[in-house]
């Protein structure tokens, strides 16, 4: 007989909020102005009212990519031991350095155009290959998943991300065996991204994994946030998704992958290498340059909770980093 043991950070099915309750207790938190104490988010939402919700945040236009391909079916492999974040925190409170280094960036990224988006596959691939983003809605099923994401600047949030495993785009990527990473790369379009006209940026924003990383069960390309297309600001219409890294890790609105046997030198990295490092781990015990990373605050509560060693996702990465004591696979 086989006996499904339960990971440390993983909750049984049963825990689960119902979705009728989790509705309802919407609607009366709604009422007492008391959103950010939901517990828990079903895999259907009350689109209408959602809708109505963001269209007070900033003026966020709805995202048409992908749109009938949701809601995805949620995986019960992914589980959260820690509410969701609320919707508007995480729609509202972003970084997004190409359209400016504040958190309040989500009016601004309203001027990104989403289509056409067109996403290059190049580099030690079999047969290089350009592919609109509804191509790849056709041929990579959308599912739904429950993640924590940690950010270095040492807060946090629990996000229900919608989207398709990294491992099934390279199979269809179908790289040469001497591909040992992936190069990924966002847009670049200064007349509609103020930051990329500050010269001083290394633009476009380019961010890296191993092969082993990309195909690890948990690396996620995601294309929807909340049961829905992401919101531009979230990094619509693709952007990555790897919870045992820091936030900086997971490239937005990205454009062009490529498979290559040299390490990518990623964004930040090219910036201050003494503070961002190409793994970026997240390790409660080694502090970034200017602040602790013992511990964090998840958005909405102003509770500072314990850091976990790979965001608490170690069951499923630890094997990659066989020599997790050098401080250089963290940061």
């Amino acid at each position: 007989m086989l006996i499904k043991r339960p990971r440390g950070w993983e909750l049984p099915e049963s825990a689960a909020t119902r979705e009728t309750a989790f509705i309802d207790r919407r609607r009366v938190l709604a009422g007492l102005g008391l959103g950010g104490a939901i517990l828990a988010a079903p895999a259907l939402f009350d689109l209408r009212r959602m809708n109505g919700e963001r269209a007070a945040q900033g003026g966020a236009q709805e995202n048409p990519v992908g749109k009938a391909f949701y809601p995805a079916p949620r995986s019960a492999a992914y589980q959260l031991d820690r509410p969701l974040t609320d919707e508007k925190l995480t729609t509202t409170y972003n970084n997004f350095y190409e359209f400016g280094s504040h958190k309040q960036i989500a009016p601004a990224a309203q001027a990104l155009p989403l289509k056409p988006w067109a996403v290059k596959i190049d580099g030690l691939v079999e047969r290089p290959m350009t592919l609109d983003i509804d191509d790849l809605f056709k041929q990579l099923p959308l599912e739904e998943r429950l993640y924590r994401h940690r950010c270095v600047e040492a807060w946090s949030m629990a996000v229900p991300w919608t989207g398709f495993p990294m491992r099934a785009f390279v199979a269809l990527a179908r790289p040469m065996s001497g591909a040992k990473f992936v190069r990924m790369e966002s847009f670049q379009n200064p007349d509609v991204a103020p930051g990329q006209k500050q010269a001083w940026y290394p633009w476009p924003y380019v961010e890296g994994l191993t092969i082993e990383e990309a195909t690890n069960e948990l690396a996620f390309l995601a294309t929807g946030i909340y049961g829905r297309p992401a919101p531009k600001q979230n990094g619509a219409p693709l952007r990555l998704v790897v919870p045992w890294k820091y936030g900086f890790k997971s490239a937005k609105s990205i454009v062009r992958f490529t498979f290559t046997d040299r390490r990518p030198m990623s964004f930040w990295e090219r910036i201050q290498p003494a503070e961002y490092g190409f793994w970026a781990n997240v390790n409660p015990n080694v502090p970034h340059a200017r602040w602790s990373q013992a511990t964090e605050m998840p958005l909405g509560t102003q509770k500072r909770i314990p850091t976990m060693l790979y965001n608490g996702y170690g069951p499923f990465v630890a094997h990659l980093y066989p020599e997790s004591n050098d401080r250089r696979f963290f940061m």
